[in-house]
């Protein structure tokens, strides 16, 4: 990861700017730069992941315009090919150094073009523009305000607007800033027109998809790792990731000591594929003394997000402390397009279709900040092979009535495309667990019993009441959001809402987010 901000305007010190600015120096701890424009100040953390030498540190600069982006493009090679073909100069390996020349080729019209997860700040200087822009998904985050004179700061976190904006919100997915305006260039969320081929067709479409995704982000000069739960998406990404690669990838996973449901089977999914495995075990004490400094680098007070951070954080944390690692593969954006637990309740293929495209939109809130947040802290870089556009568009726009479980397992569709020698038979169909959980039981339980004892009945029902939107409704809920509010006074408004099961639902009125409180949880957490 790398880290970015703009300060789009006059007024603004560049003391000032530097303070607010490093309190993201974790996410490129390579080096730091900070220019002046003439009409404001851009700033980037580099982490160096593509194009390592010198001449890869942003911003670059190109006929008096500057772009900072914090990103991956992929097949950028062919633009670059393109590009030198009609005279233009690069200097470094780095992908990101193609966006000048393709914004003064193209101007914004770029982006619909790009095959990337990107969060980007682009200073026009013909046109004296700021012009901001992010990934359709919201894989890369970047966040926006207002400071007291009306000039719009664009960051890649909260933390670096706190105290400098009133009101700090998410920069929305697939669209771009150009004066004073936002524009949808692309909504992933939305479909097209289904695709109503047949089962086979469209499990081969899945499973090549699928790779191509993988393999793509296996390219990098510096090192890459992969997050290994032994649940069904992750063990895909770290299989398909085997399969591509002639040495042995190196997996990772975590869990409590005394119950951690996924430890045996991803030792299971590493065995098979021939991975280096390494397991970290965290414990109680471990989990309560980070749970501060997780909400803190979350920016959120969402349940499930937090308690899904515990050991994402703990374990990248590891990684960081002992090994050379720079990027992880992680298992993200699955349970989106192909359904949760809950999903298993819903009333209708259209329902169920609602559902995913409302989910793929909040995405950038939940799983896709956990990760992002969680691995950048350590200074590592996170790559999510299911966010792959094409693959998220394609399943997306699939007949829904193929995607809802009516096959007596969920993500049938999935299991089924890669059926074969990935993985073994029962990994491949084993009942889903969800991450929280699937560390171990006793993890969310402790953190619960936690909360119960930090609040007397009392205090509870008069501190919630203090909170109108998202008021919190469990002690947990309330002691995430009192420290929430600790860093992030007033700022609720940039998490839509707690992530719940769509309780409008039969079978989903539940007041946890856990999947252990639905009736078809099962054999989940066997």
């Amino acid at each position: 990861m790398c880290s970015i901000m703009g300060y789009c305007g006059s007024g603004l010190s560049y003391e000032e700017f530097k303070k607010h600015f490093d309190a993201t120096i974790s996410r490129g701890p390579d080096d730091s730069r900070i220019i002046d424009t003439g009409m404001g100040l851009m700033g980037f953390h580099r982490l160096a992941i593509m194009g390592l030498s010198p001449e890869g540190m942003q911003p670059f600069e190109y006929h008096g315009s500057y772009v900072v982006c914090n990103g991956e493009v992929y097949g950028f090679e062919k633009f670059k090919a393109e590009l030198s073909a009609e005279g233009f100069h690069f200097v470094s390996g780095s992908d990101c150094e193609i966006l000048l020349p393709l914004y003064e080729k193209y101007g914004t019209d770029m982006f619909r073009m790009l095959d990337a997860e990107f969060a980007l700040i682009l200073f026009d200087s013909s046109s004296g523009s700021y012009i901001a822009a992010r990934d359709p998904i919201g894989i890369r985050p970047l966040y926006y305000g207002y400071d007291e004179a009306g000039v719009i700061v664009f960051a890649s976190e909260p933390k670096n607007l706190v105290g400098l904006c009133g009101r700090i919100l998410p920069f929305p997915p697939g669209h771009y800033y150009k004066d004073g305006e936002f524009h949808c260039y692309r909504d992933i969320s939305a479909t097209q027109g289904l695709i109503c081929d047949g089962l086979d067709t469209v499990c081969k479409n899945i499973h090549d998809k699928l790779c191509a995704a993988v393999e793509k982000r296996l390219v990098s000069d510096a090192k890459v790792g992969f997050l290994l739960s032994g649940g069904l998406d992750s063990s895909l990404v770290c299989a398909i990731a085997q399969q591509k690669s002639h040495l042995p990838i190196r997996t990772f996973a975590i869990g409590m000591s005394e119950d951690a449901i996924d430890l045996k089977y991803a030792k299971q999914v590493a065995d098979y594929i021939g991975s280096d495995h390494t397991e970290v075990i965290m414990t109680r004490w471990q989990v309560l003394e980070a749970l501060e400094d997780v909400i803190h680098l979350l920016g959120t007070y969402d349940i499930t997000t937090i308690r899904a951070s515990m050991g994402m954080y703990l374990l990248c944390k590891w990684i960081h402390e002992n090994t050379d690692i720079r990027v992880l593969l992680t298992g993200e954006v699955s349970d989106e397009l192909f359904g949760y637990k809950y999903t298993d309740f819903a009333p209708s293929a259209r329902e169920f279709q609602k559902e995913a495209e409302k989910r793929v939109r909040e995405l950038h809130m939940y799983d896709v900040l956990r990760a992002d947040r969680c691995i950048s802290v350590n200074s590592l870089e996170a790559r999510v092979p299911f966010g792959d556009l094409d693959f998220v568009e394609y399943v997306m726009s699939l007949d829904p009535a193929m995607k809802i479980n009516r096959y007596g397992k969920g993500k049938y569709l999935l299991r089924r495309s890669f059926e074969g020698d990935y993985l073994p038979h029962d990994i491949l169909y084993r009942e889903k667990a969800a991450f929280s959980d699937a560390v171990g039981h006793s993890m969310v339980d402790h953190l619960k019993a936690y909360a119960e004892s930090y609040y007397s009945d009392a205090e509870y029902e008069k501190l919630r009441r203090k909170y109108r939107q998202a008021r919190p409704f469990t002690k947990e809920s309330l002691l995430y959001r009192e420290i929430f509010e600790k860093y992030y006074p007033g700022q609720s408004g940039m998490v839509a809402d707690f992530w719940m099961p769509n309780k409008s639902w039969a079978g989903c009125d539940v007041n946890d987010p856990s999947a252990r409180a639905l009736s078809n949880y099962g054999a989940s957490g066997m």
